[in-house]
């Protein structure tokens, strides 16, 4: 096709993409805001070794990932759900959390997803407090330089998780744009075999147009001022 039928198209058959993506768009946007809102708190906790021995910083390394599964268990959830005093099974709750380590800031970030913004933050903190309880715990019985200690860098924030309205509307906008497009090229394809136009005749047939019969209305026209000029 060239560049004058896709405009021809789009002229055409262009105010039904545009219906389709609001259509799409608008009930995104309503089902989003059906949606009940879920907030996502993060604290990140610091892991320091108190000696500054690179054998020491490799080790704590490693222990990254031994501490984020030690903390990522039913084990310390019924700990948080113990001192929150939370209706909640120690297995549904940490499917909320998600614990995870930055090797190369010596980092354990803790996400607590819930309804509640502020119970959120709440358990992230619970969370946090547990592990460096533990770590405390841990270093009381070891020689000071072999400690590796933890401490929390900030407090716990939360924001937004879902729905994100934007997004949710404007990829409804672009799957209505999709479906406009296969409607309008399933029209297309049941009436390309159509013939409405001089044009039409040439793109089926595939030959140059030599003539047309003018509609009978407008021969008669033609015959009426072709009468109107002989008589004057």
């Amino acid at each position: 096709m060239s560049l004058t039928e896709y405009v021809h198209l789009l002229r055409r058959w262009g105010w039904i993409l545009v219906l389709v993506a609001m259509l799409t768009a608008g009930s995104a946007y309503v089902l989003s805001k059906a949606q009940t809102p879920v907030y996502k708190s993060t604290i990140l906790v610091g892991v320091q070794p108190t000696r500054p021995d690179l054998g020491l910083t490799e080790s704590a390394k490693t222990l990254l990932r031994f501490y984020v599964a030690v903390i990522n268990s039913t084990v310390y959830a019924q700990k948080v759900i113990d001192a929150k005093q939370l209706d909640r099974e120690a297995g549904s709750l940490l499917g909320d959390v998600t614990i995870a380590s930055d090797e190369s800031r010596f980092v354990i970030q803790i996400d607590v997803k819930d309804r509640n913004g502020d119970v959120a933050n709440d358990i992230a903190e619970a969370w946090a407090d547990q592990f460096v309880s533990w770590r405390n715990e841990q270093n009381a019985t070891v020689a000071r330089e072999d400690k590796v200690n933890a401490f929390k860098l900030d407090k716990a924030k939360y924001s937004l998780f879902r729905p994100n309205t934007k997004v949710n509307t404007l990829a409804g906008a672009i799957l209505g744009l999709l479906l406009g497009g296969l409607i309008v090229f399933f029209v297309e394809y049941r009436e390309a075999e159509v013939i409405r136009s001089p044009e039409d005749v040439e793109r089926v047939l595939g030959l140059p147009l030599l003539g047309a019969i003018p509609p009978a209305e407008t021969a008669a026209a033609a015959r009426g001022r072709a009468r109107a000029r002989q008589a004057r």
